[in-house]
């Protein structure tokens, strides 16, 4: 008898030559998933990953791409529709806000790409999603629980505007029910490994030391990755649902480490 075709899928995956971005591209890819991803810099790093994918058997394009001008992003979805045609996936993890150069340039930074890019990539991918597929969401405990605990020293505009970003996505939830697509939110603590808790030490000294006395070992980029994944192509996880990676919600609103 002869077996079945293997159904393609496809995910995008924002911000995916380093740290969770990475590790969730490798996980996706893992999962017999193409990916294209979007890096800024560092275009030798970015083709290790792309590299890596690839060698799992599947296709993988890594494309420099800077998601908060339009100009750019026409060019990723160009690309998309090239070489992979249609979407399955969506892992909006690409952000910031802590970058003094970018700052200095526009104040309001953190709210062009935590907020509005999200929104752009998620209008832009939508003419290129299947039915059945999925939007994931990638934030922290501090911005998905933004104004009920206190913030992080040179935190709060990031948390501000990706808690802004969130709440544009999940005001689109009726449209994309509509679409047959679901929205999952990944929310992290501090990601062993990755350069913002490293940022957030020089303004919290003891900060990372705190969270591990908390609630013990810290989260690796490597496990966020496949918990990325996994939230992804479980279909049991019902739209607008929260994954929770590292010390717990309820914990965090009663503390400040």
């Amino acid at each position: 008898m002869q077996s079945e075709p293997s159904i393609s899928r496809t995910a995008l995956i924002t911000g995916g030559s380093r740290g969770i971005g990475a590790a969730a591209t490798l996980a996706l890819a893992a999962r017999g998933y193409n990916v294209l991803f979007n890096y800024r810099n560092k275009s030798a790093r970015a083709e290790e990953v792309a590299a890596g994918a690839r060698e799992l058997g599947v296709q993988a394009e890594a494309l420099s791409c800077d998601i908060t001008h339009a100009e750019d992003l026409a060019r990723l979805f160009s690309t998309l529709g090239e070489h992979f045609g249609s979407l399955d996936l969506l892992v909006l993890n690409a952000s910031g806000g802590m970058e003094r150069d970018l700052l200095t340039t526009n104040p309001d930074y953190p709210m062009v790409i935590n907020r509005d890019a999200q929104v752009a990539l998620l209008e832009g991918a939508l003419p290129y999603m299947t039915r059945g597929g999925a939007v994931v969401f990638v934030t922290s405990h501090w911005a998905h629980l933004y104004g009920r605990v206190k913030q992080i020293p040179n935190y709060e505009s990031v948390a501000a505007s990706k808690y802004a970003g969130e709440q544009e996505l999940r005001a689109r939830l009726a449209e994309l029910t509509a679409h047959g697509i679901r929205l999952v939110v990944v929310t992290g603590d501090l990601i062993e490994g990755t350069i913002t808790p490293k940022l957030l030490e020089r303004a919290a000294p003891g900060l990372a030391d705190g969270r591990r006395n908390s609630i013990g070992a810290l989260p690796t980029a490597e496990e966020m990755g496949e918990v990325i994944a996994a939230s992804a192509v479980d279909a049991s996880l019902p739209t607008g649902h929260t994954v929770v990676i590292g010390g717990s919600l309820e914990d965090l609103l009663h503390q400040w480490v």
